[in-house]
């Protein structure tokens, strides 16, 4: 996982992940090398305005949605978990 989020970053870096995207269609908008894309490539766009208030404010305005339910769902799932375990003594 980490090896392809950092594959996908470099090639967004070097320019060659938005061909890439043209040729496979959706599919590289789906999984997690998307997703380090995104993240990438507003990085890249907003690093004029400076490196706190440019790549840092800008970076996570499309992926701290993500980030922010996957916490909040992974909170949930395992306090659901835990509950069962509590009640039901699994």
């Amino acid at each position: 996982m980490a090896v392809l989020i950092f594959t996908s970053v470099l090639l967004t870096g070097l320019g060659v992940y938005d061909k890439i995207a043209q040729f496979a269609g959706g599919g590289t908008a789906v999984p997690v090398t998307g997703f380090a894309n995104s993240i990438a490539s507003a990085a890249i766009e907003h690093k004029t305005e400076g490196y706190v208030l440019g790549v840092g404010g800008n970076m996570f305005k499309l992926a701290g949605s993500v980030i922010v339910f996957g916490v909040v769902s992974a909170f949930f799932v395992a306090l659901i978990k835990w509950t069962i375990s509590v009640l039901g003594g699994v």
